[in-house]
C-alpha cells in the first residue's frame, strides 16, 4: 500500500524529474514530460530522440523507473504514455 496521496508524490516525483532524469535523457536528445500522477502511477511521457528510439525501453526501466522507485518508493508504477495517447489517463 501505498504510504502517499497523489498529490503528496507530485512535487518530489516531478523535482527527480527535472534534476536527475531530464539532464540524463538530454545527453542523447531525449527529453521527459511528467503528465500526471493518478493512483499512485506516474505518468510520463518519453520526448525527444526517445520517441521511436529502440532503447526507450531500457530508459523507462533503467534511469527513469530505478530513480523513482529507488528515492522515493519501491512500489511506485510507471507508465510511459506515447505521443497522441495523452487522453487515454
Amino acid at each position: 500500500m501505498m504510504p502517499f496521496t497523489d498529490e503528496d508524490l507530485q512535487e518530489p516525483v516531478s523535482n527527480i524529474i527535472k534534476t536527475k532524469i531530464a539532464p540524463m535523457l538530454a545527453q542523447d536528445g531525449g527529453a521527459i514530460e511528467l503528465l500526471k500522477i493518478k493512483d499512485a502511477k506516474v505518468y510520463i511521457q518519453l520526448q525527444g530522440a526517445c520517441v521511436g528510439c529502440a532503447a526507450s525501453s531500457s530508459t523507462l526501466k533503467f534511469i527513469v523507473e530505478k530513480n523513482l522507485k529507488e528515492l522515493i518508493h519501491p512500489e511506485l508504477q510507471i507508465v510511459n504514455v506515447l505521443p497522441g495517447m495523452e487522453d487515454s489517463i
